[in-house]
């Protein structure tokens, strides 16, 4: 028995059979990268630099977002769109960013210290180079994100987590713990 329920996306409306009749509006809709897509395209022109920093932006749609550079600091985003957008080199210091959708996104550089990231998804993304200490990643899915020269050992993890990434990304024997 399949259940048909209508949900309102972004003004477009998206129809949804649930095939388990469990909460259908929870669908995942994925796009592809396509014209625009900021990840591949070099021209940093259009870049705009926000200043979110201390401001409530929980649900907010940054989706396809240029923000090299930008200030999150301790801002509130929950359950935010950050998906296939450029967040290199920005600031998430502190912020709350539980079940927040950063799929296919690049955090390079970006500093993450004492960010709470708990059930963010955060697959296909890349995180090279990020600062995370004292970061709640608990629960998130991430296993397949990039986490080069990340120090994700400072960083509070499920055991799962920590053991995947450990083995992809290990630790460097000559790194020493101070940020």
């Amino acid at each position: 028995m399949a259940i048909r329920t209508d949900i309102q996306f972004s003004r477009v409306l998206v129809r949804h059979t649930s095939i388990n009749n469990q909460h259908p509006e929870c669908h995942m809709v994925m796009s592809g990268g396509g014209e625009g897509d900021p990840r591949d395209d070099p021209d940093e022109t259009k870049t705009r630099v926000i200043d979110c920093s201390y401001q409530n932006h929980s649900k907010a749609i940054f989706r396809k977002g240029r923000h090299r550079g930008s200030t999150f600091r301790r801002a509130i985003l929950d359950e935010a769109d950050l998906t296939e957008g450029d967040f290199s080199e920005c600031d998430f210091r502190r912020a709350s960013m539980v079940e927040a959708d950063l799929m296919k996104s690049a955090f390079d550089g970006a500093d993450f210290r004492g960010a709470d990231l708990r059930k963010a998804r955060c697959n296909l993304s890349n995180f090279r180079n990020c600062k995370l200490k004292g970061a709640d990643l608990r629960g998130i899915r991430g296993k397949y994100a990039i986490w080069q020269g990340s120090d994700w050992w400072n960083a509070i993890l499920n055991e799962d987590l920590e053991k995947a990434l450990a083995k992809k990304w290990p630790r460097p024997s000559n790194h020493s713990d101070s940020s």
